[in-house]
């Protein structure tokens, strides 16, 4: 007994001083979406452990409420309203669904390229209201923190970071085209089997699709670098106050957390700084609420198919409805589908609609046989956990590549919501419901994802904790950054060499040439006498 209580005293002396003073401070520049869903478990647990954090959340926001935040919020007032805010984005995301399938392959990039522009636009105006607010600043400062924990895909995380002389960890799933990783971070990509970011190619191309592969890569590089981010180096030389880049900014983050792992990504080339993390936000399933519980049951032998197209498609045309409808219709599983558009025609006794549904949840029920998805990378992960064969219907962003990743591995079926009539979605079901490939694919590699030594959410805050820890992680950093272009390619060592070669070939021509003109007079002089 008394061994017992020595252990608790220790115990609260552990929890009191020990871990209390392993704490710190973290800011947060987030990403909204999918990204701040993603996001919000690591800083969950980074609070459990004790640490303080802050984040600088834009007035104008989808998902991140302020008033609904356990951490402590730093509001940036910007000009764009809410509503404002909400239109653009609806609007951008019915463009990017709908509108740029319909286009041209060169067309397609040349909107990409200009919805891009205006998305850069709407992130400066984020970006001013913190880098251009003292008060703001010398609040940041006083509070010393360790650590910023920031999204690229919105810009300015790290020009905050360098202000405020902190090291920062980027948390990311892919940037578009890759050009982030490869041109900032340093990621070697090698075309010929690393596709490029919303190509939807998997690592096994023909010919024809490594000619496209390349052309991407060349393609959005020259965007970038020479229409996108001039005008960010500039921005970033002015508020830093010396001249700088804006890739160059980004290629000083300590670690990059990248949201896949290889239970689901190809195998390619990485870095000491990149952990892969994929699935950290998966946990068991939890009961589901009563009514739902009751419908899920009541399917039988047959169980349940869970359908949704995440939380940012709120509709779709009655066209399309009333097509999907019809195909669930048909099938002898209950449906639960998430979706707020008007109810269709078509819709069978098997379904039923909901506004909002415990995607976990149900992935987890053992009554769930298949999963009808838009591709999110939370979702598709989800899945893998859980081991629930898929149907993918991508619609804009990283869904293409996601569903291309899973189908290759034999455990989904990928439809195209434009061209797909209410056959190829009953023939898409059937098959992942009931081939048995699909499931034993699928378990595979839910089986390669829980089969890991360390969870990817510990290892995530491990390496967030472990950069507050050291100030930094330099000896992670490849040297490859203070390396000019033309170093890194060994462009230079090449045209050393080259020019060696062309000396050389130049001198013993120049020989010959000499010993052939000698040989020659000598042989003329001898034939005169």
């Amino acid at each position: 007994m008394k061994n017992v209580k020595v252990f608790y005293v220790f115990f609260v002396l552990h929890i009191c001083f020990f871990d209390s003073g392993m704490s710190g401070k973290v800011l947060v520049w987030p990403m909204d979406f999918s990204h701040w869903m993603n996001l919000k478990v690591i800083l969950e647990e980074l609070q459990v452990r004790g640490h303080e954090i802050t984040i600088l959340i834009p007035s104008a926001s989808f998902l991140l409420d302020p008033t609904k935040l356990p951490f402590n919020v730093e509001i940036l007032q910007i000009s764009i309203s809410r509503e404002s805010f909400m239109e653009e984005l609806n609007d951008g995301l019915y463009t990017l669904s709908f509108e740029l399938p319909k286009l041209s392959w060169w067309n397609r990039q040349v909107e990409l390229t200009q919805m891009t522009r205006d998305f850069f636009l709407t992130s400066k105006k984020i970006c001013d209201s913190a880098v251009t607010n003292k008060e703001l600043l010398s609040r940041l400062q006083a509070a010393k923190f360790d650590v910023c924990v920031a999204d690229p895909m919105s810009f300015c995380g790290e020009l905050v970071a360098e202000l405020l002389n902190i090291p920062f960890v980027y948390s990311l799933r892919f940037s578009y085209g890759n050009v982030l990783e490869r041109l900032c971070a340093g990621l070697p990509m090698p075309s010929s089997y690393v596709p490029s970011s919303t190509s939807g190619l998997t690592d096994k191309m023909t010919f024809i699709q490594r000619l496209e592969n390349w052309l991407l890569y060349a393609m959005n590089e020259v965007i970038y670098q020479h229409f996108l981010f001039p005008e960010w180096d500039e921005y970033y030389s002015q508020v830093l106050g010396k001249p700088t880049t804006f890739c160059e900014t980004l290629g000083k983050a300590e670690m990059w957390l990248i949201r896949t792992s290889w239970d689901f990504e190809f195998p390619h080339p990485s870095l000491p700084n990149f952990e892969f993390v994929g699935g950290l936000h998966c946990k068991p399933a939890k009961p589901l609420p009563k009514e739902l519980e009751e419908f899920v049951q009541s399917s039988g032998k047959d169980g349940v198919v869970v359908f949704t197209l995440g939380s940012m498609v709120k509709n779709l045309t009655e066209e399309k409805s009333n097509m999907i409808a019809s195909a669930l219709a048909q099938i002898p599983q209950k449906v639960v589908w998430k979706y707020t558009g008007r109810k269709p025609k078509t819709l069978g006794a098997n379904t039923r609609l909901y506004g909002w549904i415990p995607q976990n949840d149900l992935l987890g029920h053992p009554q769930t046989r298949a999963f009808i998805t838009h591709s999110g990378t939370n979702g598709i992960y989800e899945a893998i956990y859980h081991g629930v064969p898929m149907v993918g219907i991508p619609l804009f962003g990283d869904q293409h590549d996601n569903i291309a990743r899973v189908q290759a591995k034999g455990a989904a079926i990928e439809l195209d919501l434009h061209t797909m009539t209410t056959s190829d979605l009953l023939k898409a079901l059937e098959a992942v419901i009931n081939n048995p490939s699909y499931k034993e694919n699928v378990m595979k590699l839910s089986r390669i994802h829980h089969d890991q030594p360390v969870k990817p959410l510990d290892r995530a805050v491990f390496w967030i904790e472990f950069v507050m820890r050291h100030k930094g992680a330099k000896h992670l950093r490849p040297a490859l950054h203070n390396l000019t272009w033309y170093q890194y390619h060994s462009l230079d060592v090449i045209g050393f060499l080259l020019a060696c070669v062309a000396t050389i070939i130049f001198l013993v021509t120049k020989c010959c040439l000499f010993c052939c003109q000698k040989f020659g007079k000598t042989a003329k002089k001898k034939k005169r006498e």
